[in-house]
């Protein structure tokens, strides 16, 4: 079984049937036990027709390397996190494919105290036992199988991030796209009616669907935000939701049903966070960054830059005690939730700040776009990656200051550009961002984007 094609640079994904399958999940389960030593493991798993085939697989792998295996059934990954911090466990292994075609899955692998397991960290030797696949005859003792109900301790978890009677009057409209979301929302949303949140929720493809009826979550396609920003505005909502199928990434749009995008998402979280924890330390990545070093300075904060990846952000959010890191992806990391991304703690602290600023979420937005406005991310599939990277440095970064941390990132006094090849797709990605000159943005994105096509 050489060349596993599912094992990629921060989990596994592909293909049911060709790239992962039972045999292959069976084996992950006993490689994750023979690395990590667990003694107990974490598995959840998403509303996928072939999630529950896949972690049963796992489930067997696992109790046959000797580990015993706390079932939490469905859930998003971020409960997976959760989980295994809560219970004290040696490891978590979430099945999903989150916004992947639907045909994928994959598996996501948590270590200890939710920590991330990188190639060199554990994963590059998972993945070469799997390949070999000569594990011989099980562990002496076979692991014991329980399923175990974290719920309630996770939404007091998520609910202690606000303070409820802080809350004005809203009505949020929540769309979790036939994923996982719909049942812990609806845990959440019990919660805080039972501690007399004054809230409203309006639910859009609320049930979880493995079909996925209505297509695909990933709200982070244009294409797939029309229907949340008419249902706020159908129904006078004062925000709008959505999640994509694990829910650990979570989008939102304002009450005229404009959708906010993800960096001035992490300027808004980064002002809440110091609001109640002031002088703490952001981590945010180096894709469109203006904004939140500029919120962060204004709060008495320090902005701290980190490569991007999600393992990337927690590693560096531990190393110097972060108490948020937020990516523009929709990716939102909290010291309190053991340093991970959580899509139901964001939604909750930005209406909670709209309460205390008494601002409705357009306003709030509209002065960090007019202030720095950012051309959005855009991919470009090149032929010649590299060249293209070296040609555009070349011809744009003249004068700039420079810097490599993450891809090409070069900054001038009113504007910058940061240009980086993906971790997981075979694409290279550009951002731009200027100091409140739109008509700047418009020329500095549309030549860069020139010539870039250019190695198309």
């Amino acid at each position: 079984m050489a060349g596993l094609k599912c094992f990629k640079s921060y989990d596994i994904r592909g293909r049911v049937g060709e790239d992962l399958n039972e045999d292959i999940a069976y084996r992950i389960g006993r490689a994750f036990v023979r690395v990590m030593s667990p003694g107990s493991v974490v598995l959840g798993r998403d509303i996928r027709d072939s999630s529950p085939m896949l972690q049963a697989a796992i489930a067997r792998g696992v109790s046959d390397e000797g580990a015993d295996v706390l079932d939490i059934g469905l859930c998003g990954t971020e409960e997976v996190y959760f989980a295994t911090d809560h219970l004290g466990a040696g490891g978590g292994l979430m099945v999903t494919a989150s916004h992947n075609p639907i045909g994928d899955n994959g598996v996501k692998l948590i270590g200890p105290g939710a920590t991330p397991i990188s190639r060199e960290g554990g994963l590059g030797e998972m993945e070469a036992l799997v390949a070999e696949g000569a594990f011989g005859p099980g562990a002496g003792r076979a692991g014991v199988f329980r399923q175990v109900d974290v719920r309630t301790a996770y939404v007091a978890r998520v609910l202690s991030f606000l303070d409820l009677s802080g809350l004005s009057s809203a009505t949020v409209l929540v769309n979790a796209g036939n994923g996982t979301a719909g049942p812990t929302f609806d845990a959440i949303a019990e919660g805080l009616a039972a501690a007399g949140a004054p809230l409203a929720f309006v639910r859009l493809h609320h049930e979880p669907d493995g079909s996925f009826p209505n297509g695909i979550p990933n709200p982070l396609l244009p294409e797939n935000r029309p229907v949340t920003s008419e249902a706020v505005r159908a129904h006078g909502a004062d925000m709008g939701v959505a999640w994509d199928g694990d829910f650990d990434r979570c989008f939102l749009f304002d009450e005229t049903g404009a959708f906010v995008d993800g960096e001035y998402i992490v300027g808004l979280l980064a002002a809440a966070m110091l609001a109640r924890s002031p002088g703490e330390k952001v981590v945010h990545d180096p894709r469109v960054m203006w904004n939140t070093r500029r919120i962060v300075a204004e709060a008495g904060g320090e902005a701290v830059v980190s490569r991007t990846g999600h393992a990337l952000i927690k590693e560096t959010m531990r190393r110097v005690d972060a108490a948020y890191g937020g990516e523009m992806s929709a990716h939102h990391y909290f010291r309190d939730f053991m340093y991970c991304d959580s899509g139901m703690i964001p939604w909750l602290l930005v209406l909670a700040h709209m309460a205390s600023t008494g601002q409705p979420l357009s306003a709030l937005v509209a002065e960090m776009r007019a202030r720095h406005p950012s051309s959005g991310e855009i991919n470009f599939r090149l032929a010649d990656p590299e060249a293209a990277v070296a040609a555009i440095e070349a011809e744009f970064a003249q004068g700039a200051d420079i810097d490599g941390l993450d891809g090409l990132s070069a900054a001038f006094p009113d504007w910058r550009f940061n240009l980086r090849r993906s971790n997981t797709e075979p694409v290279v990605r550009l951002n731009v961002e200027t100091l409140g000159d739109a008509e700047l943005l418009a020329e500095k994105t549309a030549a860069l984007t020139a010539a870039l096509q250019r190695f198309q």
